[in-house]
């Protein structure tokens, strides 16, 4: 399903535009209908659509322009964000998983098209930026490393441990 909306918003909204969607998330809006917020190369910008009947933009922002990433708190299983351009805009994500997809895919954009680094805040760096042992490639890397230390611990606590030391 999803790569079918991917192409479909390609061919409607980037490929229009001489742009490449490169990654996008549901988000959740207070108006009626399907919102995602996507991001695409050429231009550098990150976009809101809105879909109901068809798919239209209904803000942009220049990525440049985006000084700050907060993912208000690391600890806590949070699918909102803020994102800081001349004001600060909320986006809620459908799920966590969504939001640090997209932030890498924003940390990417960032490096390869406005030569600098994406600043972020109250984020969890292991799902952001890989170990050097783990390649960037998001989300199964992320549930591999999880299933890893898992079965480390699973392993720890059945280990004999000696009660006179």
């Amino acid at each position: 399903m999803s790569s079918l909306l991917r192409e479909e918003m390609q061919r409607v909204l980037f490929r229009p535009e001489k742009q490449r969607l490169v990654e996008f998330i549901e988000i959740e809006e207070p108006t009626h209908g399907r919102h995602f917020l996507c991001s695409g190369t050429k231009k550098s910008h990150t976009k809101r659509s809105s879909i109901q009947e068809c798919y239209r933009r209904t803000e942009v922002w220049p990525l440049q322009d985006l000084t700050l990433v907060d993912g208000r708190d690391p600890d806590v299983d949070d699918p909102c964000f803020l994102l800081h351009f001349d004001k600060v805009r909320t986006v809620t994500a459908v799920s966590c998983s969504a939001k640090y997809s997209f932030v890498r895919a924003l940390v990417v954009l960032s490096d390869q098209h406005c030569q600098m680094s994406l600043n972020l805040r109250n984020f969890d760096w292991a799902y952001i930026k890989p170990t050097s042992f783990y390649s960037n490639r998001g989300d199964c890397v992320v549930l591999t490393q999880i299933c890893f230390y898992a079965f480390n611990l699973v392993c720890l606590s059945m280990c004999p441990v000696p009660l006179d030391a």
